[in-house]
């Protein structure tokens, strides 16, 4: 996990208590999920295996853990877990050094919480070597802090990674606004007591008490977000 020293935590608006926002990165700030897919049917391609697209939705969006077991087992393909997820991480690194496309509004979103000094932290189930290189685009300034998936116990959709993002803002869970895209992630947010804000990138995510559900970050900006998290 890196950081900077956060900010004092102090109550944001009239009438509001939101201490901080989290944000996922693949398919939320990043419009790579589809990157990672086309990753895995490229390394299992050259493996001699064919992977079935009904599969994609069972491994985009979660842990990396859960993605490449589930193609080892489903495929029989000769490779370690370990092999795989060095190739995975090679591959997608090459993929987005090549294009690396935000989500509508996401760069106006964090250039608007960074300006008005919000405590930021982008919470990702990527590795922290996949991260660091998405972040240089991003922009690292906008970032109090980043938690990577291989850097908590245990990753999404376990609270782990949102509860360590909290604690190292200094801040309360459930006076946290969690900005994801896929249910893998919402679930982690919602077990760690945070308001989530979905915008759904390849599958439907209904809404639920704590959860609003949005089309696009277009729809997002510091005023929506002051405003799910009531004072208490």
């Amino acid at each position: 996990m890196t950081s900077t020293v956060p900010a004092p935590v102090t109550r944001t608006a009239e009438g509001s208590a939101l201490q901080a926002v989290l944000l996922d990165m693949d398919g939320t700030l990043v419009d790579t999920e589809g990157f990672w897919w086309d990753v895995e049917v490229e390394i299992f391609r050259r493996l001699g295996h064919t992977l079935d697209a009904a599969w994609r939705h069972i491994v985009v969006g979660g842990p990396m853990t859960r993605s490449a077991g589930f193609l080892i087992e489903a495929t029989g393909a000769d490779i370690t877990f370990a092999e795989l997820s060095v190739l995975l991480n090679d591959g997608f690194e090459a993929r987005i050094g090549r294009t690396l496309p935000l989500m509508p509004g996401a760069a106006r979103l964090l250039a608007e919480l960074s300006g008005h000094g919000i405590p930021t932290a982008l919470v990702s189930a990527s590795h922290r070597r996949i991260i660091d290189r998405v972040i240089s685009s991003l922009g690292a300034r906008h970032f109090t802090l980043t938690v990577a998936g291989d850097e908590v116990p245990r990753t999404k959709p376990h609270p782990d990674p949102y509860l360590a993002a909290a604690a190292g803002l200094g801040v309360d869970p459930a006076r946290c606004a969690v900005i994801e895209d896929t249910a893998t992630g919402v679930a982690s947010a919602e077990a760690a007591g945070c308001h989530v804000v979905a915008v759904p990138s390849l599958a439907p995510i209904d809404p639920a008490a704590r959860r609003t559900v949005v089309a696009s970050l277009e729809q997002v900006d510091l005023a929506f977000l002051r405003g799910l998290i009531a004072a208490p």
